[in-house]
């Protein structure tokens, strides 16, 4: 059977198991052992083995559970309230107001925490209720919240980032760091959208708040001195090189222990929900990881990941048709599949595909491995 086949009945498979309610880290478990066990000569078991226990058996991997563990801890504090409450005395003047709080709360949170969803639901908690009571359009207290919620996923802490440096073998601590800038300028631009909208839309906003003395909004903002300074230490002590990752995130759980201690939201209950919650998240990603290594594992041996990049290096696609293709790929991937699950679908691909010089010499070395 030539490579062609086997690729579209093992991707043929994959969707008919994931479309059925298949768990996606059997799924993927699943299609490798099938492509390992017939379509290759080498021994089934033994691979399968062998990748299970390479994957999961990483030491990038020990920061993950903590920086979920920080997360869990911190969606449990009030934290987005005080987030609330500081900034508000100062947007009043700016144009689309406290829409922005939607932007600037995520880009906060997604700091400290490292996940869109967690991001997306303790900041949308406290934010939604107030705008809609306050006369905001719907319309954009959605979008607004919708579209920052997934500063998580780019701002480190990220829990996605972590999961790509270990699928493609990269320094977590440099993706990190290359997260930053992308992350506010994707928050400048959401901010910019807002206050365009609310220059051009201004009857559909509700009336500005009257100002609040200089003395207040001061005594306001000391309510985000305690988050602030959990950032500063986590991602400080990186960029610093005072810290690795695992370490920064072992400071970080103590951090969030000692805000939700300050919160008073820190009691036997509330930790015990976080440490059920880190659990079961670390575990998830683990097993997804896993399968994700047994399909790579099977795409190797079958070959098809290097006909798949010598097929479109051959094509001679320039560098914007390549990030075109690609960022179809994605949106039509992730109409069906998480972050984290297309992340390690396709980074064996995607990273052999990035090895032809001709096609993506720009793209930056972490992208290669290098």
């Amino acid at each position: 059977m030539e490579l062609t086949q086997i690729a579209l009945l093992l991707v043929v498979l994959l969707f008919i198991l994931l479309g059925s309610g298949v768990w996606i880290a059997l799924g993927l478990l699943g299609v490798g052992w099938v492509g390992l066990a017939f379509f290759t000569n080498s021994p089934a078991g033994s691979n399968v083995a062998s990748s299970l226990w390479t994957s999961v058996s990483s030491w990038s991997l020990a920061s993950l559970p903590m920086f979920i563990w920080m997360g869990e801890i911190l969606f449990r504090t009030r934290l987005a309230s005080d987030l609330f409450e500081g900034l508000a005395p100062w947007l009043y003047r700016v144009p689309g107001r406290l829409l922005h709080i939607n932007v600037i709360a995520s880009g906060v949170f997604a700091a400290v925490i490292g996940s869109s969803a967690a991001t997306t639901a303790t900041v949308g908690k406290i934010s939604l209720p107030e705008l809609l009571r306050r006369g905001y359009p719907e319309r954009m207290a959605l979008g607004s919240l919708a579209g920052s919620g997934t500063l998580g996923l780019l701002i480190p802490p990220s829990v996605v980032m972590i999961v790509y440096g270990v699928a493609a073998d990269v320094s977590i601590a440099r993706l990190f760091i290359a997260g930053v800038l992308p992350g506010l300028l994707v928050m400048a631009l959401f901010m910019g959208w807002i206050a365009l909208w609310a220059l051009l839309n201004a009857r559909q906003m509700p009336p500005a708040d009257p100002p609040q003395p200089l003395a207040h909004r001061l005594r306001s903002s000391l309510k985000i001195l305690p988050v602030m300074a959990l950032i500063l230490a986590v991602i400080g002590s990186i960029y610093t090189g005072v810290a690795t990752p695992t370490e920064a995130a072992a400071l970080g759980v103590l951090g969030s222990m000692v805000v939700a201690a300050f919160t008073r939201t820190l009691n036997r209950a509330s930790l015990a929900e976080s440490l059920t919650g880190a659990v079961h998240t670390s575990a998830m990603i683990g097993f997804i990881l896993a399968g994700a290594s047994v399909l790579s594992t099977a795409m190797a041996f079958t070959g098809i990941p290097a006909a798949l990049a010598e097929w479109v290096g051959g094509m001679g696609l320039s560098r914007y048709a390549l990030l075109a293709v690609l960022m179809g790929l994605f949106l039509v991937l992730g109409c069906f599949l998480d972050g984290i699950s297309i992340i390690v679908l396709t980074t064996s691909v995607i990273l052999l595909i990035t090895a032809f010089p001709d096609i993506v010499t720009w793209l930056p070395r972490n992208m290669t491995g290098g």
